[in-house]
């Protein structure tokens, strides 16, 4: 498969050359469907906003799989796109810790850095079973999945840290891409202070910027869906752990109201990582 990819990469360099580049993006939206991409693109100024329409993306070079394991699709699915390494090779401007930020309608973020590409090769995903998106199926939910998703050819989870398993990034309803750098937007939530690579703090970071980073912000960073800050997050940690180590393994005994997915594998240690390390972003008051 690597090698697939590398040939799709090289035939979308041979049709895409950098004077042509500029070609698939257009300052103004044509219509409700065009992707909007963001970041550091590469010849625009670093903030540029640009929009590719979706057939300028039918018109690249895809890769067509069929996925047994994306929850918001039926089993043995064709899924038909453009990988998001190629996506990045084409349009990023940064060399360096490449990372690809998908944001979706409802304010869901998922972040896509060098490792995770390498690893996984996420889809940006323009078929199904062969069929435009305007033909497309509902997700479980009945929510729409396009104007854009986002999955894999397969996965096998790469990385375990105490009981988090790395898991598969499959966001639907995806509306813009960001082309950024790791140390940007995961700098916005590294721990304060200075940590060994193996404390809990440490552990619950990194657990914390694939999972709760995708629904909760700090400041600009991450997704806004739930509504609660980085901060708020600290200070509950701060205030009531048990309460907090309670609402990560199951919100509902807490909030029977609540929409957040219940984390019923995380063991005691990977909750105190989570609540060690966001009690490090708690208000100057409450560290007194």
């Amino acid at each position: 498969m690597a090698r697939a990819l590398l040939l799709v990469i090289a035939a979308l360099a041979a049709v895409l050359p950098a004077t042509e580049v500029s070609s698939l993006l257009h300052s103004e939206r044509s219509s409700p469907g065009d992707l909007e991409v963001g970041g550091e693109i590469a010849h625009l100024p670093e903030g540029s906003t640009r929009f590719i329409r979706y057939e300028d993306l039918l018109a690249l070079p895809q890769e067509t799989y069929t996925v047994t394991d994306d929850t918001d699709l039926p089993p043995n699915t064709e899924i038909s796109g453009v990988p998001l390494e190629s996506l990045e090779r084409i349009l990023g401007k940064s060399p360096h810790n490449p990372l690809i930020v998908a944001i979706c309608y409802d304010h869901y973020r998922t972040n896509y850095p060098g490792d995770y590409l390498a690893q996984h090769h996420p889809l940006l995903v323009l078929r199904i079973n062969g069929k435009l998106r305007d033909q497309w199926p509902k997700s479980p939910s009945g929510d729409a999945l396009g104007p854009y998703l986002i999955s894999h050819p397969v996965f096998k989870p790469a990385f375990k840290i105490l009981s988090h398993e790395d898991e598969p990034q499959i966001p639907y309803g995806v509306t813009r891409i960001e082309f950024r750098q790791e140390s940007q937007v995961f700098g916005a939530i590294r721990p304060h202070g200075h940590w060994p690579a193996k404390s809990q703090v440490q552990q619950g970071y990194l657990i914390a910027r694939q999972d709760c980073f995708r629904c909760h912000n700090m400041g600009a960073e991450g997704g806004t869906m739930a509504g609660r800050t980085w901060e708020d997050l600290a200070n509950s940690a701060w205030d009531d752990g048990p309460t907090f180590r309670d609402i990560i393994h199951n919100p509902q005994s807490v909030n029977p109201g609540a929409k957040m997915p219940p984390h019923p594998q995380y063991d005691f240690g990977t909750l105190d990582a989570l609540t060690s390390y966001f009690k490090t972003f708690a208000t100057a008051g409450r560290n007194r």
